[in-house]
């Protein structure tokens, strides 16, 4: 039992009662507000990071591009020489009534890339499609290769075609144009694709479409025409 003094100095029992009351606060909820609010402001700050570092790698590469001014790459046919054209065709007959035609063609296509540029160029692997009046006959690939600055690089491809046989229509026009006009017009399609590399970033992909038309004798087994044209445009 314990002694209470009163105002008069007398001391007397304290009586029993309820203990004091006490205030008890969640611990946990300001914690965790400061935790959520510690994290969003990492987060923002994070953000604003890398929003001025993607900016002032944008204004670099804009700096260097309006500094050095990019050219776009020349890309063209150069040369082409006929190793082999053969034609074989068969009459029409009782049992065959169509004329038909097979062509086998071997041609070596010589391509110079021109570099204006004074920093270096990547080019991809390329395909080109030689085609007989709309006929797909064969397809030449260029791997891909990088170009110095300010150079100039010759690429060569060779074009194998083995007794392809073509439908009565392009059989009869093949016979006529090889046998009276000594003449076989075909056509070059293809696209290169680009890519100029300054400081270790490349710029987007430039693709150049080419469309060549090529005229090859069969008797003199040589190239006697060659018409190029080129068009550019961003992918």
């Amino acid at each position: 039992m314990t002694m209470h003094t009163n105002v008069n100095g007398e001391h007397r029992p304290r009586q029993p009662g309820p203990p004091p009351h006490q205030h008890y606060y969640p611990r946990n909820h300001y914690s965790s507000s400061s935790s959520a609010a510690s994290f969003k402001g990492c987060c923002c700050c994070l953000f604003l990071l890398l929003t001025f570092l993607a900016l002032l790698v944008l204004a670099v590469i804009l700096v260097i591009v309006l500094a050095i001014k990019p050219k776009k790459p020349q890309f063209d046919l150069q040369q082409v020489s006929v190793q082999y054209v053969g034609i074989t065709t068969a009459a029409a007959s009782a049992t065959s009534p169509a004329t038909t035609a097979s062509l086998s063609l071997n041609i070596r296509m010589q391509f110079t890339a021109v570099n204006p540029n004074k920093v270096g160029i990547k080019y991809s692997e390329s395909k080109f499609y030689v085609m007989y009046r709309g006929v797909p006959l064969g397809v030449a690939t260029v791997p891909g290769f990088y170009q110095p600055s300010q150079s100039v690089r010759k690429v060569e491809t060779t074009v194998m075609v083995d007794k392809i046989n073509l439908l009565q229509t392009d059989a009869e026009d093949l016979v006529k144009d090889a046998s009276l006009n000594d003449r076989v017009e075909l056509k070059v399609l293809g696209d290169v694709g680009a890519k100029i590399r300054v400081l270790q970033f490349t710029t987007p992909r430039v693709q150049v479409t080419m469309n060549c038309i090529v005229v090859i004798s069969p008797r003199k087994q040589k190239l006697t025409y060659k018409q190029c044209g080129v068009d550019s445009v961003n992918v």
